[in-house]
């Protein structure tokens, strides 16, 4: 079992997880219980199946958590671009933002083909 914090593909989650909060925050009202939220819930499974990812006894089973943390990050990668042609981020942030969730999906990826080869 290793200790999920000591990953920076999980820090790198963590911290993306920790930008929506705050971007989804200046949403409009309207927006808690639609895209706001979906954002939040997606952007918290990335880091959290990697974390319960790390724990299973296997390196199969942690390919199958970062599968899903990848679906998850493809999933905030589309609230993303809705978002900013609704017009609720601005380009910049959108720009810093796209840019953290595709690389962070490259590492996923990176992670899941490594486990696969060592296995």
């Amino acid at each position: 079992m290793q200790d999920f914090r000591k990953l920076k593909i999980w820090e790198k989650s963590h911290l993306l997880t920790i930008e929506i909060y705050k971007i989804t925050g200046s949403f409009p009202k309207e927006e808690v219980f639609g895209l706001s939220s979906q954002m939040r819930r997606a952007a918290v499974s990335v880091p959290a199946n990697i974390a319960e990812g790390c724990v299973k006894g296997s390196d199969l089973e942690f390919g199958r958590f970062l599968k899903i943390a990848l679906g998850s990050a493809s999933e905030l990668e589309y609230h993303i671009l809705l978002s900013k042609d609704l017009h609720y981020l601005k380009n910049a942030d959108y720009e810093v933002l796209l840019a953290s969730v595709i690389e962070l999906k490259r590492m996923i990826a990176v992670l899941g083909k490594k486990l696969k080869a060592d296995g």
